[in-house]
């Protein structure tokens, strides 16, 4: 198995663990960064929606605050037959955390594999 479908995996069995009583959409997450770590996360939704967060700034938050900021590639799995793509406060977080990173989607069997210029092309920076 190649390491993109490995990731992918990796986030299809994080996604059972996500909370979604109200949307009944459960997604999971998988961050590589580039020392070989893998952090999962799942969507964890909330009665207030604005306290939901995503499976995929789940897994960056993790590696973030276990000093991992050097995130390279990122999978994202649910349930639904279409890929599912990161929102757009997740293409703004994974922007930062992996501007050179890629992200794998799959529909069924079919992985694909995006540049995270491709997703968010216009991200918001600051001049450092």
């Amino acid at each position: 198995m190649d390491e993109n479908r490995k990731l992918y995996e990796i986030a299809l069995l994080a996604k059972e663990n996500a909370y979604a009583p109200y949307s009944g959409f459960k997604v999971g997450a998988a961050a590589l960064t580039q020392d070989g770590i893998v952090y999962t996360g799942c969507n964890v939704e909330n009665a207030s929606y604005g306290a939901t967060i995503c499976a995929e700034r789940t897994a960056i938050v993790k590696a973030v605050s276990e000093g991992k900021k050097n995130i390279v590639k990122m999978a994202i799995a649910s349930d639904n037959m279409d890929p599912t793509y990161p929102c757009g406060i997740c293409r703004q977080v994974i922007s930062e955390f992996m501007p050179e990173g890629e992200i794998i989607v799959a529909n069924g069997k079919n992985i694909s594999i995006y540049k995270v210029s491709e997703l968010m092309p216009y991200a918001f920076k600051l001049d450092k």
